[in-house]
């Protein structure tokens, strides 16, 4: 399992949102308080984000990695000048048999959308073309590969799909693109906090501010800066702008 955040609103560095919380990622990394599958995740780590000053049409930018966050000193460096009005980051706790490099380390893209999957999925159920463009032979990155060629509206139905043929599948999932954060718990929750500021929705809060909202499992997030719908999946549901 990994442990991963989003963030969307007023631009902010990536150190305050991934280094300096708390309980934050690298807190996380080797001392999660809700993780329910493994006891920290050290095998890798990843960050995007889509820059106010990039190009018009300009892709995100990422910096991924295979080593443990805690043991990074270029990235502490470089994380307080990092900043944008929208980031995506994740911790990885590798499944077993899953490769170690950094292309394995989410979050994944497709040039507009990150993506982030915590959990494990059996392979096989998902489609070839999905292997082929993927950006790593990982779960995740053959999921979200699947999920972006079937389209983000259809998020919620994709994932019930692929869970119906791999019973035992953990697919939480983040999304992002610049103007929406979407996000789905099945098989472990989510927590979001929505402030004057923007929004982030977190596998766990990375501080104790009561205002953190727990999402329960099986329902479909749909965040802007304006506000956080929950919709349970099953129910009719679209990711709709």
């Amino acid at each position: 399992m990994c442990r991963h955040l989003a963030w969307l609103g007023e631009p902010r560095t990536v150190a305050s949102l991934v280094l300096e919380p708390p309980h934050g990622l690298l807190t996380q990394s080797y001392a999660p308080r809700r993780q329910s599958h493994g006891l920290m995740n050290a095998d890798g780590w990843g960050v995007g984000l889509h820059h106010p000053e990039a190009p018009p049409g300009a892709p995100p930018v990422r910096w991924r990695s295979s080593r443990p966050l805690w043991g990074d000193a270029s990235f502490h460096s470089v994380a307080p000048v990092l900043w944008a009005g929208s980031v995506l980051a994740a911790v990885r706790s590798a499944t077993p048999g899953m490769p170690a490099d950094e292309t394995a380390a989410a979050p994944f893209t497709d040039g507009t959308w990150l993506v982030s999957h915590n959990g494990r999925v059996d392979r096989s159920v998902l489609p070839a073309a999905a292997a082929v463009a993927a950006e790593s032979t990982c779960d995740s990155a053959v999921l979200a590969a699947h999920l972006l060629d079937r389209g983000v509206d259809d998020l919620g139905t994709t994932v019930t799909e692929v869970a119906a043929a791999d019973p035992t599948a953990r697919l939480s999932l983040l999304l992002g693109d610049g103007t929406r954060v979407l996000a789905v718990t099945w098989g472990d929750p989510l927590s979001y906090l929505h402030t004057e500021a923007g929004v982030v929705v977190a596998s766990e809060p990375y501080d104790d501010d009561l205002r953190w909202v727990d999402v329960a499992d099986r329902h479909l997030v749909v965040a802007t800066r304006d506000g956080v719908q929950v919709t349970p999946l099953g129910a009719r549901h679209r990711a709709a702008s």
